[in-house]
């Protein structure tokens, strides 16, 4: 049994996990984790036996100094705890680590046997996909649930994929089967360009999470980033008039599919939202921090020392059927949530991010009920590459 000292008695716990690699589109999952993390300072209980679940050669461990001192620091999966308090207080345990490499089941019983031990009542996992979507649009976010019951009472998609799944998939389900409720929230990430950070995607990932906790989350500094990476892709797209071309298509095909969403109850929703925010004050709201890993929260927007940092050129769509990291299908629509594709992501501190073409397992929680396609980079460890060739991604 898991003993955990020093951590008190939570209120209302939810548990909110997050895995870089193939679940991982743009880093938008595991930054949205980090950000509430970041926000709420949330303290380290545990972490994972690194030795249990990750092959080394594909995420390298990172040696560092500490004052002279050579460290080592290694790939894992680590939990921790915010406590929010307000008018209606609600804590969070957070898990964010790397996809493991093997002992899945294990994997996932340890998160469970930690989930017991805290009494959490709810598991959101957060993932991020590639799809068919314009950078210019709201990113399409889905909510889907293995739990018949969960999915009415919640509004979610309950899923109907079957094929390959990456560890939000199997997570969700060893949840389900132990009768924790559990969700994932899947936000798409247009594919043309998927290089991490995306801010746009984490922001949206946040918005939905707070829907769906009921709970106010101090956003800080990230609106202001997801405008500023707009407004860089928008300037590189402006550059090359077949890509600008290209945008516009998916524009008018997302703008023609979502017309039915123009409803009242998605005007509600938004207004809600509004108020929530112009009200100020909730559950937890110290100054705002960056959402990016850098810090500067347009930093990839800049030229550094080492070349271009900001997001590289949106590919051609004639160029995408032989680029190592485009699509073979690119039909995957950006309102399927469930799939596992993670794009340019995967480890940080990769060398090199190897496109496979994957299939994602989103399509039970999309409009057009199809499974989508899309394209899925597992980056390894510092400075290794996946070994990957052409996985199949989803969930």
């Amino acid at each position: 049994m898991i003993e955990l000292e020093g951590v008190p008695e939570l209120v209302d716990p939810v548990m909110v996990a997050a895995f870089e690699g193939w679940n991982d589109a743009g880093d938008a999952a595991s930054t949205a984790v980090a950000h509430l993390d970041r926000e709420w300072k949330g303290e380290v209980f545990a972490a994972l036996d690194a030795e249990d679940y990750y092959d080394f050669q594909v995420n390298r461990p990172t040696v560092w100094l500490d004052g002279g001192v050579r460290k080592i620091t290694w790939p894992t999966t680590r939990l921790s705890v915010v406590r929010v308090g307000g008018e209606k207080p609600r804590d969070l345990v957070l898990v964010r680590g790397i996809e493991p490499s093997m002992r899945w089941r294990s994997f996932c019983n340890e998160l469970l046997g930690f989930a017991h031990e805290l009494g959490v009542e709810l598991v959101v996992i957060l993932g991020a996909l590639l799809g068919d979507t314009p950078h210019t649009r709201p990113v399409p976010v889905s909510g889907v649930t293995s739990d018949p019951d969960l999915a009415r009472t919640m509004d979610l998609e309950e899923t109907k994929y079957e094929g390959p799944t990456g560890i939000v998939g199997i997570l969700q389900e060893a949840c389900t089967h132990a009768g924790v409720p559990a969700v994932s929230l899947w936000a798409a990430v247009p594919h043309y360009v998927s290089q991490p950070p995306n801010p746009k995607a984490t922001l949206a990932l946040l918005n939905r999470l707070e829907d769906l906790i009921d709970m106010r989350i101090p956003l800080g500094e990230l609106p202001e980033d997801a405008r500023a990476w707009q407004l860089g892709v928008d300037q590189l797209a402006a550059e090359d008039s077949e890509v600008a071309e290209y945008v516009q298509t998916l524009e008018e095909a997302r703008d023609t599919a979502e017309l039915p969403e123009a409803s009242g109850e998605a005007i509600a929703r938004e207004f809600e939202r509004y108020l929530r925010r112009r009200d100020g004050g909730g559950p937890g709201s110290p100054p705002g921090g960056h959402a990016t890993e850098s810090g500067d929260p347009a930093s990839y927007l800049k030229d550094g020392p080492g070349g271009r940092a900001r997001p590289p050129r949106p590919l051609r769509p004639e160029a995408e059927a032989t680029d190592g990291a485009a699509e073979d299908d690119t039909s995957g629509s950006s309102d399927s949530p469930e799939g596992d594709a993670s794009g340019a992501s995967g480890a940080k501190g990769t060398s090199d991010a190897k496109g496979t073409s994957g299939s994602s397992e989103a399509s039970d929680a999309g409009s057009s009920g199809s499974e989508s396609s899309g394209s899925s980079g597992s980056g390894s460890g510092s400075g290794s590459s996946d070994s990957g060739s052409s996985d199949s991604s989803e969930d």
